[in-house]
């Protein structure tokens, strides 16, 4: 099993900054793709950022020039740093990771998630 913690959301108002972190932990023999995502009230959850094990990375329009997604694959760990933070940003943001885990000779891959942490941006 594989666990994923966030950690880092809060109350910030528009324009300032947060930085989310994500730490996994459990049977990882390695980890492929990473993202976070956001589901706000009423809507759908949806992706924010995406990076790759090599560091590839793409995003969501609505946050391009605002965020940056980052990871530390020594310590399993990646990162959201949100800067220019506006209303629309207000959500649960839920980190995702498709994790290659070994169990004696056996292979397994499975897709995990974290339980959230919240981001409200208020003045």
């Amino acid at each position: 099993q594989v666990q994923l913690v966030e950690s880092g959301g809060g109350l910030v108002q528009p324009g300032g900054s947060l930085r989310l972190s994500c730490a996994a932990s459990g049977s990882i023999f390695s980890i492929n793709a990473m993202g976070w995502y956001r589901q706000a009230p009423g809507k759908q959850r949806e992706l924010v950022a995406r990076i790759t094990s090599g560091g590839s990375t793409n995003y969501a329009d609505s946050v391009k020039g605002r965020f940056t997604i980052s990871r530390d694959n020594a310590k399993n760990t990646m990162f959201l740093q949100m800067n220019s933070l506006e209303p629309e940003d207000t959500a649960v943001y839920y980190c995702n990771a498709n994790v290659l885990s070994r169990y004696g000779l056996k292979y397994e891959m499975h897709d995990y998630w974290g339980q959230g942490t919240q981001v409200t941006v208020s003045s």
